[in-house]
């Protein structure tokens, strides 16, 4: 690959990391599962994007707010249509009443499908867990910019949080 193409390729990977976190945040399960090559394995027996959506759906009908945070993004590109990355996250997560924060890997595989790159898989690797002692969601409005502390509009401000 030219230099130009490599810097292209890791840019498109990296806005594929923020992309997901704010689908995942925002619960735009469309916008989530389009992250995703088309063939994308959802367990051993089955796939699509179709199967990946209830997947997720089912996982993120336990969760509340979830803020995601990507941090450090190292992209390993094999050739101009295979790469493999490793996207460090610190996840913010309402589970019930409880608040938890987590350090997060993910180990991902790419490819890049009709000129755009995408998810092949993703495996969450978990660095640690732990429980917050209150919520930061259980403060008062903070009506910003009126006051710099308390509780905000999102993600309810956001169209696909509300279906």
């Amino acid at each position: 690959m030219e230099a130009l193409e490599r810097l292209i390729a890791y840019e498109e990977i990296r806005q594929l990391a923020s992309r997901y976190a704010l689908a995942m945040d925002s619960r735009d399960l469309d916008a989530l599962v389009a992250l995703f090559v088309k063939d994308v394995r959802v367990g051993r027996e089955i796939s699509g994007r179709e199967a990946l959506k209830q997947s997720f759906d089912a996982q993120l009908s336990e969760l509340g707010v979830s803020i995601l945070f990507v941090g450090n993004h190292v992209i390993d590109l094999q050739d101009g249509e295979h790469a493999t990355g490793s996207v460090y996250c610190r996840a913010a997560i309402e589970v019930g009443e409880r608040w938890i924060e987590q350090a997060i890997v993910y180990a991902d595989d790419y490819a890049r499908r009709d000129g755009q790159w995408l998810f092949v898989r993703r495996r969450h690797e978990l660095f640690y867990g732990v429980e917050a002692p209150t919520s930061p969601l259980a403060q008062a409005p903070a009506d910003w910019p009126e006051n710099h502390t308390g509780r905000g509009t999102l993600p309810e401000a956001w169209p696909t949080w509300k279906r």
